[in-house]
C-alpha cells in the first residue's frame, strides 16, 4: 500500500479522540484522518435508521482520503451500522469498538461476570451482549452480562468535571447495580468514558478490570500495521460544526496540540468550508 495512505477514524463528535490518542501511542508512524460529526452529535439518542444514514455519510467522507484502514471510533455506529461501513469500504479493513473489546473482556474475566456501560442506543442494541455470548461460545466459556446506560458520563467528560464530586455521585448512582452484581470486568462502551476511568475505577474497586474499547481497537490496528516508519505529524482533523470548540476540547482529550481543524458540511456530498 502507498506510504501516503492514512488510517481513517470517525466518531459522532469528540469522544473518538480517546481512540486517536491510543493510535498515536501504538502506531505513531501512521497518518490519521479524523472526522467528528459535531453538528449531529450525539448519535446515542438517535434512531437506528438515522445512525445508519450518518454512518454511510461519514464513511463516504473518509473514503475521499483513500484510507487503507477505517476505525469506527463510535460505539453506537459499531453497534447498529458496522455492516454499512464495511459494505462501503469494499474490502478496506474496518475495525469497530465491540468485537475486540468483547474478546479481551472474556480473556481477562476470571468469574465470567462482565459489565457493559454505554449510551442508550448502544445498550438498547444489546450488541455487546450478543458479541460476548458468541465469543464465549467460541471459547467454551460461561459468562453473565450486566449492562447499564450512563448518558450523563458524556457531558461530564466534555465539561472536564471528571475530578469533581458530581462525577463520583453520578458514577455511584449508575454503577451501583454492577457493583452489587460483583462483575470483575467492565467494558467502557463509549469512547468518552476513558476520560472518567479514574472515578469509574474508584467506584467499582481495584479488583475490577476496565476494558477501554478504543485501546483494544488501537492494538488491533497495531497488529495489522506493524511498527515500521518514523513518527508522523501530518494528521488531518475534520468536524461538521464548531471547529474552535473541538480544537480546545480535543487538545484536552489528547493532551497535545491539534493541527488546524477544518469544517465540512453535507450538501449531497461533503464540502470543506474553511479552516478554523
Amino acid at each position: 500500500m502507498s506510504a501516503e495512505q492514512s488510517i481513517g477514524v470517525f466518531d459522532s463528535g469528540i469522544g473518538g479522540l480517546t481512540v486517536v490518542k491510543e493510535l498515536f501511542s501504538r502506531v505513531p508512524h501512521e497518518r490519521i484522518v479524523y472526522f467528528g460529526d459535531t453538528a449531529r452529535v450525539p448519535y446515542g439518542s438517535k434512531s437506528v435508521e438515522t445512525v445508519r444514514r450518518y454512518a454511510r455519510e461519514d464513511t463516504e467522507l473518509l473514503l475521499r482520503h483513500h484510507p487503507k484502514l477505517i476505525v469506527v471510533a463510535c460505539n453506537t455506529v459499531s453497534a447498529v451500522a458496522l455492516d454499512v461501513v464495511k459494505s462501503l469500504a469494499n474490502g478496506i479493513p474496518v475495525i469497530g469498538m465491540i468485537e475486540p473489546a468483547c474478546k479481551e473482556a472474556i480473556r481477562v474475566s476470571a468469574s465470567g461476570k462482565i459489565g457493559i456501560i454505554g449510551t442508550d442506543a448502544t445498550i438498547s442494541s444489546k450488541a455487546y451482549e450478543t458479541e460476548l455470548r458468541n465469543e464465549a461460545k467460541r471459547m467454551g466459556k460461561e459468562i453473565e452480562t450486566f449492562a447499564k446506560a450512563c448518558p450523563l458520563f458524556v457531558p461530564l467528560a466534555e465539561e472536564g468535571w471528571e475530578e469533581k464530586i458530581v462525577a463520583e455521585l453520578v458514577a455511584r448512582e449508575y454503577l451501583h447495580s454492577l457493583h452489587e452484581a460483583k462483575v470483575d470486568t467492565l467494558i467502557l462502551g463509549c469512547t468518552h468514558y476513558p476520560v472518567l476511568s479514574h472515578v469509574i475505577q474508584t467506584v467499582m474497586g481495584a479488583g475490577v478490570t476496565l476494558i477501554n474499547s478504543g485501546a483494544i481497537a488501537a492494538q488491533e490496528v497495531k497488529i495489522l500495521e506493524g511498527d515500521a516508519g518514523a513518527k508522523r505529524s501530518d494528521h488531518v482533523f475534520f468536524v461538521s460544526d464548531i471547529p474552535r470548540k473541538f480544537q480546545s476540547l480535543g487538545e484536552r482529550f489528547l493532551g497535545r496540540e491539534l493541527p488546524t481543524v477544518k469544517q465540512v458540511t453535507y450538501e449531497e456530498a461533503w464540502v470543506i468550508e474553511h479552516d478554523s
